[in-house]
């Protein structure tokens, strides 16, 4: 069984997710529940990972909607 990823992998990761297309701007990510299942990582890491791409811009939060991938405005 391969070793839980770290929290800043997880951000590499999910940020890497994020530029391939997987998560395209102005979509719902997984549930925090999902991510954790799916990295096999508590959910406080999974809450803190959000936090932090959150604060950074990546990601946005929509009470009672969920996470989604931040629109991007380009040039």
């Amino acid at each position: 069984m391969p070793i839980p990823p770290t929290m800043d992998e997880l951000i590499k990761d999910l940020l890497k997710r994020i530029e391939a297309g997987e998560f395209q701007p102005g979509s719902q990510i997984p549930s925090t529940q999902e991510l954790a299942d799916h990295y096999d990582l508590s959910l406080s890491t999974i809450h803190r990972a959000v936090a932090t791409l959150r604060e950074q811009g990546v990601l946005v939060g929509r009470p009672g909607r969920g996470v989604f991938v931040a629109e991007t405005t380009r040039p």
